[in-house]
């Protein structure tokens, strides 16, 4: 019964941490998209939302990669909204 119990817990503890590290890498995103957004919009008080995240497809064989997701940021302010695709991988993010 102990067994059960420690492999439920240590399964909710690795649930949890993957949320936090998708939190994170999403906040990476928005702060990746919103410099460009914002001088390109000419608004500096602009703020990013996460619209959407979708795994990019890896390559396989040897020019195997990281796993990389890809984010649709919406960047809204000063009465004006675009859309910017960021792309993430486990070193940084950088604006598609």
């Amino acid at each position: 019964m102990r067994a059960v119990f420690a492999l439920v817990a240590l399964a909710a503890l690795a649930a949890c941490a993957t949320e936090e590290t998708r939190k994170a890498i999403q906040e990476v995103a928005i702060d990746t998209a919103l410099p460009r957004a914002r001088a390109e919009m000419n608004c500096p008080e602009a703020t990013g939302t996460v619209l959407s995240r979708h795994p990019v497809e890896a390559r396989t064989g040897a020019y195997a990669g990281p796993e990389r997701y890809q984010y649709m940021i919406a960047v809204e302010g000063c009465g004006k909204k675009r859309t910017s695709i960021v792309i993430c991988d486990g070193t940084g993010c950088f604006a598609a």
